[in-house]
């Protein structure tokens, strides 16, 4: 028996390869001669370098930005097996992750570090890039990353905003005589499914502004100033971002790239299935295991387990098995996606710190337990 084993990563506990070990391990216990084949994947937010990088045994740049605070980080890009095409994480330069949580506040968290790790892989040769922009801190409308390749944001009296962060109300003018030519010649792939406009009640502020920090007053304050910056862009480049789907995506950075790049915009968890070849790996599978921290109705959204379904029910694999760490509510409608069932591996009353601890345990218990009771025969029944 063939089993495809292709998890997200549980953030804060286990990445998409040691998830998918330790459902390997469960699977194994119950049946020791399975043939298992690990294809560790993400939907464009934390582990979407990793994932890519290792599916195409490239390598991972290490390099020092500005983190959403304008603190030095530690972030990477990592470089394709290919070495032309160039796989950017924006959470790991302006990321929610590299803030404390009593200092969170998207009315000054920037995207500079973002810019930065693309002029440093533009400084390498690299004209191919994946950009996977979940997990942001930031409702700067892509201002900082644009400071940052070049653009300069001018005040109604002619001086420059501050770098990385500034009141976008107050922005009068925008000057790219600057910006980096050599993004002309270069792609950019964008990996998000979020397709909010810019602004408005389903825009980047009132939706994802609160999850970074903001309270209700700050919500509407962010929103305004994403109008006025939104203004600004279709009077400069004709490119009404105000309503364009897409655009609100990590805090309008999706935005800065619809109007600024030769940009486009696709699933992440498809750009991972084909750097992956899932599909091919899928060629004579019994069953799939797949997973995620949690599971709900975002996750039907395109988020790891509904694309690794679809693309099992397009290959004619069934069943998906999804392995969760908690399980929310909306979870009905995976069942029509191809997905089999959904199961939590919290066995026990526990803390999360405990659940996080004990993260590859539950999850070769639960793989295991999957497992035997997909392998049981169904009792005979009596009678007719």
């Amino acid at each position: 028996m063939k089993i495809v084993i292709a998890p997200d990563s549980f953030k804060g506990s286990l990445t998409a390869l040691e998830a998918a070990q330790a459902i390997e391990k469960g699977v194994k216990k119950a049946m020791p001669e399975a043939k298992t084949v690990l294809v560790p994947v993400a939907d464009g937010g934390e582990g979407t370098a990793d994932s890519l990088v290792a599916a195409t045994k490239g390598r991972m740049v290490d390099v020092v930005v500005k983190g959403p605070l304008l603190e030095p980080v530690k972030a990477a890009y990592g470089i394709l097996g290919d070495k032309e095409t160039c796989v950017i994480e924006m959470a790991t330069a302006s990321g929610l992750n590299l803030i404390s949580l009593e200092r969170r506040n998207p009315m000054v968290t920037s995207t500079y570090g973002t810019g930065e790790l693309i002029k440093t892989a533009l400084d390498d040769g690299i004209r191919n890039f994946i950009l996977a922009i979940g997990g942001s801190a930031t409702n700067d409308g892509g201002i900082g990353m644009l400071q940052a390749l070049g653009i300069k944001l001018l005040y109604s009296d002619g001086n420059p905003a501050e770098e990385g962060a500034c009141d976008l109300s107050r922005i009068a003018e925008i000057d790219d005589s600057g910006f980096d030519s050599r993004i002309a010649d270069a792609q950019f792939l964008i990996a998000t499914d979020v397709q909010n406009p810019l602004v408005g009640l389903n825009g980047a502020s009132y939706v994802f502004g609160p999850q970074k920090g903001a309270t209700p007053e700050m919500v509407r304050i962010l929103d305004r100033r994403l109008t006025h910056w939104a203004d600004l862009i279709e009077a400069k480049t004709g490119i009404r971002l105000h309503d364009k789907p897409g655009a609100g995506a990590a805090g309008g950075i999706g935005g800065a790239f619809q109007a600024f790049f030769p940009a486009a915009t696709k699933r992440g968890i498809d750009i991972v299935i084909e750097y992956t070849k899932l599909r091919e790996k899928l060629n004579g599978a019994h069953c799939v295991f797949t997973g995620e921290g949690q599971t709900d109705f975002q996750t039907a959204s395109g988020k790891t387990p509904m694309g690794v379904a679809e693309e099992a029910k397009t290959c004619g694999v069934s069943p998906v098995f999804v392995l969760a760490g908690s399980i929310g509510k909306g979870i009905d409608q995976l069942y029509e996606h191809g997905i089999q069932s959904v199961h939590s591996i919290i066995n026990a009353p526990m803390t999360l710190e405990e659940a996080i601890a004990r993260g590859s345990e539950l999850l070769e218990q639960t793989a295991e337990q999957v497992m035997r009771t997909s392998l049981a025969p169904l009792p005979k029944r009596r009678g007719k």
